[in-house]
């Protein structure tokens, strides 16, 4: 079965992205719906897919767009590029109806190119509601019948720790430093020289940084603002 995987730049993506490649056709797909840090996640995603692990090895990206801007108000932090600081709880780090944005646009990109399989990188902690497997398999049911066309939506992952997505990685050879969990990244315009920078004080380089710690593997990222890496 032809599988598109969600890519995102972020570890769980990417680690998806190098397992399912090992075992079947993928097509990656990145979706942008107009948030602060995805000229630098897109960058990123380029640098992956043209590092080793994956290079020569897939069909070229597809970019999608559902620009959420006209539904977000202009002052939320996902816009105004202001993220939740580094000791928020995941539970208040919510965009509404992400994974419906995402998936349905997806669903339809499927449909048209004969893809019957979507894979995302949800984690086992995840606490949204659109991080479920009952979500998933209503939204799979929904996508089926209004397209006339057969798909199956999937989370590898929805029982795992970021800390077992790190281990994952080390264990493929995906590269670290060719990943970004950010929500307030440095840098990484397209065509620029240097990689994004991490900004080390938002919620989700917290998140990163404590998977490292969890898997007792040394965290490689540069972080613009490391105090709270190294307290």
């Amino acid at each position: 079965m032809h599988t598109a995987v969600l890519v995102s730049g972020g570890l769980d993506s990417a680690v998806l992205l190098a397992e399912e490649a090992a075992t079947g056709e993928v097509q990656p797909i990145y979706i942008s719906a107009g948030l602060a840090w995805e000229p630098a996640e897109r960058a990123m995603v380029d640098r992956l897919l043209a590092s080793a692990p994956f290079r020569s090895r897939l069909p070229p990206l597809v970019s999608l767009a559902v620009d959420m801007r006209d539904v977000y108000a202009a002052s939320h932090w996902a816009i105004e590029g202001r993220p939740p600081g580094y000791h928020t709880p995941d539970e208040d780090v919510y965009l509404p109806g992400r994974n419906v944005i995402l998936l349905g646009k997806a669903a339809v990109y499927c449909a048209a190119s004969h893809l019957n399989r979507i894979v995302l990188g949800t984690l086992g902690h995840n606490p949204f509601p659109d991080a479920t497997a009952e979500f998933r398999t209503a939204m799979a049911d929904a996508l089926s019948l209004g397209l006339a066309h057969t798909l199956h939506i999937e989370a590898p992952y929805a029982n795992a720790s970021k800390a077992e997505i790190v281990r994952r990685a080390a264990a493929l050879g995906v590269p670290y430093d060719l990943t970004l969990s950010c929500m307030s990244p440095l840098s990484g315009a397209p065509g620029g020289d240097a990689p994004p920078q991490h900004c080390g004080t938002c919620s989700k380089c917290r998140e990163r940084h404590d998977a490292f710690v969890q898997a007792g593997i040394t965290d490689p990222t540069s972080y613009a603002d490391p105090r709270y890496v190294q307290a």
